[in-house]
């Protein structure tokens, strides 16, 4: 598996961006080299066959004619002219021209400025007419004549220019990428070190190592803020559902081993001698007390099990019906209106007939019927339950109040854990699994609501149950999940 690296991806990218940004700027400022120092060559190509024409003098050997009178001329040697008047007849040329008369192909051209080879030396030249006045004393105002006038001088020493100023700016461009390149790698080294933080922390979880501890450098990245605290969540939730899973395989296999080892034990003692009837009557019947117990047991389990798994899944709430709270406490009660007469004990509900909530109907019926139950269980003969049902804001509570012996302050944080009991209210004399208000947190915490345990010795426990009206609630303020 091949692995790459954030940060040699951003120095390379960044590095090529500025490479070729270099690369861009150094062709611009060839061709701004090139555009100034040609005009500023142009220029002086004007300013040279300007004082060229001033050289061109009246001929005195001739009427009416001009000359170039090259005592006038101060021109770099390496320079190139030429000078004819309006006939053709050449005037004169600098000593390089060295162009047979006759054969200058610049006597027909039209552009003003034009590059030609001499002698495999490459020239700009400039064509540039003039007028001078002969005789200009004359009563006429003297007699006009046209000269021609073509100048040149070599270009190798402006691209010469040209070039240095390029090498210089792509020096200068090579340089500051290397530069920029350095202190970018530091930079980008020093602003990644949270992330690498963060990566070298992730790879250090498995199964065996769950703590997932981030720094404050850490949490006060914009950017790694969100994942740290997602993955240190994720950890906790994890670690806690891992720790979970154990104390739930070790608990139900050391209830299962108890009630497993009972009925061996009862079977054992039937088979160690002979026996009447009623005494083989009597074990096998503690056998299906047992078998039935063992049931119990593996049912909730399925049951917790169901719930908690669909707590993590995506609940299509379209597709739950609205369940009606009042009849669901009315047909609970019923169900267990007959273990309530056997212990003399009383059920008083008030609830709204109005109360009704999102969620499925079979496990608002577990609920109640595992709370009320458990009041049932923990209540004495002449007692009262009371159960009351109430919307407030956006809530619906359920209150199952009852008048047992209550719950020690010390015992309350476990009374949600699985296959807990307590001697002196969850004791194993009432039959239960240890399961029920496991369930009832599983599926209060699947409908996004609450569930709070109220007890004193003596006084009674009060269960106060509360679940969203509109499943995009948060969970209420103070209250303990």
């Amino acid at each position: 598996m091949r692995f790459r690296s954030i940060k040699t991806q951003l120095i390379v990218s960044v590095l090529l961006v500025e490479l070729a940004s270099a690369v861009l700027g150094t062709a611009l400022v060839v061709l701004y080299e090139r555009h100034a120092r040609f005009r500023t060559f142009d220029i002086m190509l004007r300013g040279r066959a300007d004082s060229l024409l001033g050289a061109v003098q009246d001929a005195e050997d001739a009427q009416d004619s001009v000359m170039l009178d090259g005592s006038e001329i101060n021109l770099p040697n390496v320079d190139i002219y030429e000078v004819w008047d309006e006939n053709g007849r050449i005037l004169g040329h600098s000593p390089a021209w060295k162009i047979p008369s006759g054969s200058n192909v610049l006597a027909t051209s039209s552009k003003q400025f034009e590059e030609i080879r001499v002698h495999g030396a490459r020239y700009r030249t400039i064509r540039m007419d003039g007028l001078r006045v002969v005789d200009p004393g004359d009563k006429n105002g003297g007699v006009r004549r046209r000269v021609t006038i073509v100048y040149g001088s070599p270009i190798s020493p402006v691209w010469q220019a040209v070039w240095n100023a390029v090498l210089f700016y792509g020096a200068t461009s090579l340089i500051l990428v290397i530069l920029t390149g350095v202190v970018m790698f530091w930079l980008l080294r020093r602003g990644l070190a949270p992330l690498n933080e963060l990566a070298a922390q992730a790879s250090g979880l498995s199964v065996y190592s769950w703590r997932f501890a981030p720094s404050d450098r850490i949490r006060e990245t914009t950017e790694l803020a969100p994942l740290a605290t997602a993955l240190e969540t994720a950890m906790q939730g994890l670690e806690r559902s891992f720790k979970q899973q154990h104390q739930f395989v070790s608990d139900a296999t050391h209830e299962l081993k108890t009630a497993v080892a009972v009925i061996k034990s009862s079977l054992q003692l039937l088979s160690m001698k002979p026996r009447a009837a009623s005494e083989y009557q009597a074990g096998l019947e503690r056998c299906q007390i047992d078998c039935r117990r063992m049931e119990e047991i593996v049912v909730r389990m399925l049951t917790l099990a169901r719930v908690e798994s669909n707590t993590t899944s995506t609940v299509d709430h379209s597709s739950i019906h609205p369940t009606n709270l009042a009849q669901t406490v009315k047909n609970v009660a019923t169900q267990l209106e007959t273990f309530a007469e056997l212990n003399r004990v009383g059920i008083e509900i008030s609830v709204p007939n109005a109360l009704t909530l999102d969620i499925e109907g079979d496990e608002l019926e577990l609920l109640c019927s595992n709370l009320l139950m458990n009041a049932l269980q923990h209540s004495e003969a002449g007692d009262v339950i009371r159960v009351i049902g109430r919307s407030a804001g956006g809530w619906l509570e359920l209150v199952i109040a009852d008048e047992g012996s209550g719950i020690e302050k010390e015992f309350l944080p476990y009374v949600f854990d699985r296959f807990y009991r307590n001697d002196s209210s969850r004791s194993r004399r009432t039959g239960g699994t240890g399961l029920g208000l496991t369930i009832c947190r599983a599926i209060t915490n699947k409908a996004k609501g609450t569930i709070e345990i109220r007890s004193k010795p003596g006084s009674g426990t009060t269960v106060v149950v509360r679940l969203p009206l509109d499943r995009s609630l948060s969970t209420p303020t103070g209250i303990a999940p």
